[in-house]
């Protein structure tokens, strides 16, 4: 018999609720997978040939070459066994087709972000163990846009620009005579970017720092480092003030 509510209303068309049913839940958002690995190498791959179209044919020529060298090897070692000779040269192929596709992929996104902002940043990053790197600048130049980026390493430090050499050079000055008056016995080094005169392409930067001879050990570049972090950047004093002249308003520091 049907159950009559508060209000004089039937309630035989309501459906029972058993014990053991479930309330629905909120459809739980999808995770976005990530690509494989597969994915990403395809990915790279033609990232890499918009901007190297003969990176395909280096790589053809890569794998078939080093099974061709794996099969003449293994025959003159033990003729007619060729079969040998296949399944060393295939894995080594594709070695070596990977590689370079690895080579030419980096050559192909320094090529990218050459001649833009943050560039030498974005080539700093890739450095290895063994530096320090700050992503943000050093200095900067709000009007020009050049800046000048810090790394820390055995060489000592570096100062990497991004700007023309005579309008940059005001920049590197300052942060030398910076870096002189509180560490004045690093060395400080100089590499410009770009494709002039003198300079060194994005693409060259890292290998350039990592063949600049050691000077300082690991604890020294941590202690350079902690220096420099301490000091902090410094703001720029308005024109027209000098700092030894200027005077505290006490009234102001006593609350009047």
């Amino acid at each position: 018999m049907a159950k009559t509510t508060d209000s004089g209303h039937l309630d035989a068309d309501k459906p029972k609720r058993s014990l053991f049913s479930r309330t629905p839940k909120a459809d739980k958002p999808k995770k976005v997978k990530k690509p494989g690995r597969i994915k990403q190498m395809v990915d790279i791959f033609k990232m890499t040939r918009r901007h190297d179209p003969m990176v395909l044919w280096l790589m053809l020529g890569a794998f078939f070459g080093l099974i061709l060298v794996s099969l003449l090897v293994t025959l003159l070692v033990s003729p007619g066994n060729w079969i040998t000779g296949l399944l060393l040269g295939i894995p080594l192929g594709l070695l070596g087709a990977l590689l370079i596709m690895s080579r030419r992929a980096e050559r192909a996104a320094y090529a990218q972000i050459e001649g833009k902002p943050g560039a030498a940043g974005a080539a700093l990053s890739s450095l290895k163990r063994g530096w320090i790197f700050d992503e943000q600048p050093a200095a900067v130049n709000p009007r020009t846009q050049d800046v000048v980026f810090r790394a820390i390493g055995k060489p000592g430090i570096i100062l990497v620009t991004e700007g023309p050499s005579a309008r940059v050079k005001g920049l590197v000055d300052a942060e030398r005579r910076r870096l002189n008056r509180i560490l004045p016995n690093v060395t400080v080094t100089v590499i410009e970017t770009g494709k002039g005169e003198g300079q060194t392409s994005i693409a060259k930067v890292t290998k350039k720092m990592n063949k600049l001879k050691g000077e300082l050990t690991k604890v020294e570049v941590s202690a350079v480092n902690k220096r420099i972090s301490s000091m902090g950047n410094k703001l720029p004093i308005p024109k027209g003030i000098d700092p030894y002249k200027a005077r505290p308003d006490r009234k102001a520091s006593r609350g009047r």
